[in-house]
């Protein structure tokens, strides 16, 4: 199955908004008791998430997870810090483009594949207001032509 690919959880839309996506690499990510649960049920937020390379170890910082309602003293803090799971070498390309100003590494998806919970990770650069005007603009145009279309056809 190719990356990105399994059953959607969750998907940070604001993230394509504020941000031009470069590279996109697949984590697992290390979960602790109920938290699996939670996320099968997809009590899931990535809206305001972000992850961070910190001694050689790709991290993921306030992700929301619901807790387990069926979990009690086994459930977990929402907003833990959670560890992702990435290969050496792509940390390593991670280190060195996160270095360069402006770039952030920020989750995309959450989504189950083969059993397992695996967040896209997105390399991104921000953009200025005027480029989310114009990314605004297109959607707009590009809404108008296919209702236009779809007149049409009737």
């Amino acid at each position: 199955m190719p990356k990105g690919e399994g059953k959607l959880i969750a998907n940070n839309k604001k993230a394509y908004h504020d941000f031009f996506i470069e590279e996109t690499y697949e984590a697992g990510l290390v979960l602790q008791g109920t938290e699996i649960k939670a996320i099968r049920a997809g009590r899931v937020n990535l809206k305001d998430s972000y992850a961070r390379i910190q001694n050689g170890e790709a991290w993921l910082y306030s992700m929301h997870v619901s807790p387990y309602e069926q979990g009690n003293r086994y459930n977990h803090d929402p907003l833990r810090t959670r560890k992702l799971l990435l290969h050496n070498r792509e940390i390593a390309k991670l280190i060195g483009e996160t270095k360069e100003a402006g770039y952030a590494l920020v989750p995309l998806k959450l989504y189950l594949k083969n059993g397992y919970a695996k967040v896209l990770i997105g390399l991104a650069k921000g953009k200025k207001n005027y480029d989310k005007r114009e990314d605004l603009k297109k959607k707009e145009a590009k809404r108008e032509i296919e209702r236009a279309f779809r007149d049409r056809q009737k």
